[in-house]
């Protein structure tokens, strides 16, 4: 027996019904080769076909999605950021200027860079790199080393470079670093291929730590690291540095728990930074 079937009857107005059956059509919901309204409004009610303007976003909602894509993109998750931006850009009602700037950014060559950069690593080929930093420079390096490193919850890439006038003048007493830079990904301009043997290393510079209080136990050490001991109450860290930037940032962020003890110039570039903390506050500073 045929299986019975509910029927309803509907009001609609002049000229819904012909749009009912050009949606129908569209989804290609028929009944043999005619546009079906049954079966749409079966489809509707089963949840089986999504209805209604794209969902739109205020002001907030997109500065929060936008926040979201830099974090997958700095944590090196380049395919999740791109599909939160693929699907911004499908579904979502924006306005002209935005659609534009995400666009920019499904475009933009960061994933390729780092696949390109991480084939010359693994085939220890060195590279030419056109890159621009944070104040709009455009600078050119030449790498015989690289490593992609993860500092603060974001993956940069740490190279050895022939390069050194850039740095001479920040860093002058630490020439053992001249060569060593710290880049981001998405300050990548170009990379090319580079005769010239890889170097397979960075440059480093032994620097002696010593971690107090709750540090003695909390410490986790570092890749870098090369003796790690605990004598009396101070736990005493010998560490190969790349990038003094980094080690004095952890260092403050530490305040009276960790102390850099040798060498000398490393110490006195904290110092210095510390004096000039201080003036900006107004300290009094006791000989």
């Amino acid at each position: 027996m045929p299986r019975k079937k509910d029927t309803i009857t509907l009001s609609i107005p002049p000229g819904t019904k012909e749009k009912l059956e050009e949606l129908a059509r569209h989804l290609n919901i028929l009944w043999g080769k005619e546009p079906s309204i049954s079966g749409l409004i079966v489809a509707i009610a089963e949840q089986t076909l999504e209805v209604g303007i794209p969902f739109t976003l205020d002001s907030n909602q997109v500065n929060a999605l936008q926040r979201a894509v830099k974090a997958l993109n700095d944590e090196g998750r380049i395919a999740e950021a791109q599909t939160v931006l693929a699907l911004l850009l499908e579904r979502s009602n924006l306005e002209a200027p935005l659609r534009q700037s995400l666009m920019k950014q499904v475009s933009q060559p960061t994933q390729a860079w780092r696949i390109q950069i991480e084939d010359y690593i693994k085939k220890q080929q060195s590279f030419y790199i056109l890159y621009r930093n944070s104040q709009g420079q455009e600078l050119e390096y030449t790498v015989r080393h690289a490593e992609p490193r993860f500092f603060d919850n974001r993956f940069y890439l740490l190279i050895w470079c022939e390069e050194t006038q850039d740095v001479e003048n920040d860093i002058p007493d630490l020439p053992e670093l001249w060569h060593n830079r710290c880049i981001t990904f998405n300050g990548i301009k170009s990379v090319l291929p580079k005769s010239g043997n890889w170097r397979g290393k960075l440059d480093y510079l032994e620097v002696q730590l010593h971690f107090r209080g709750w540090l003695v136990k909390g410490y986790q050490p570092k890749d870098d690291d090369i003796k790690d001991e605990t004598i009396g109450d101070v736990r005493l860290v010998v560490r190969r540095v790349a990038n003094e930037f980094w080690l004095i940032r952890e260092v403050l962020r530490y305040e009276e728990n960790c102390v850099i003890v040798a060498p000398d110039k490393m110490r006195d570039r904290l110092k210095h930074k510390l004096h000039n903390l201080c003036q900006l506050y107004e300290i009094e500073i006791m000989d």
